[in-house]
């Protein structure tokens, strides 16, 4: 019986810990070079899967296949984009892309068959344009899909911070 009382608090902190994971945080493992030069291949990044308020240029991770893919929000449901001579159009307004610095093809939402991106979709892209498989590629992301957002970065130790 004594054991049993001992255990208990052992016991707590790990439900405890369970439903974190499950629920509210998640580390994720950075997988190739598509995020860079925001994120780089095995930074680890804590995922906020309780946030489900998507906004754009929040940095997400979705299920895709059988695979964790982790990309930056562009398109959000709704709206029509291009990129035309590396600018970001959204409903033929020039949006400045957060200060990335990053060469990107010219793309009309026309090219996957849409003239606005459906209602319970996004359009990602990663920050390496260039090597990114992304919307582009791969079509839109279902929010269903969405694991959560990407939020602090926790590995390498000296990168200890907010992703943006």
């Amino acid at each position: 019986m004594k054991i049993i009382k001992e255990l208990i608090p052992y016991l707590i902190i790990i439900i405890v810990v369970i439903i974190i994971r499950c629920f509210i945080v998640e580390p994720v493992r950075v997988s190739g070079n598509s995020m860079y030069p925001t994120l780089k291949d095995n930074d680890i990044v804590l995922l906020n899967k309780f946030n489900k308020n998507i906004k754009r240029f929040d940095i997400v991770v979705f299920q895709y296949g059988d695979k964790k893919l982790i990309k930056r929000v562009i398109g959000l449901p709704n709206e029509h984009i291009k990129y035309v001579n590396g600018i970001l159009y959204i409903n033929n307004e020039k949006i400045d892309d957060v200060d990335l610095k990053v060469e990107t093809d010219n793309f009309y939402l026309d090219d996957l068959g849409y003239d606005k991106i459906p209602e319970g979709y996004y359009f990602v892209m990663g920050d390496n344009r260039i090597l990114s498989e992304d919307s582009r590629v791969i079509g839109l992301i279902s929010k269903k899909d969405i694991k959560g957002v990407g939020v602090l970065r926790i590995f390498p130790l000296n990168q200890i911070g907010f992703v943006k």
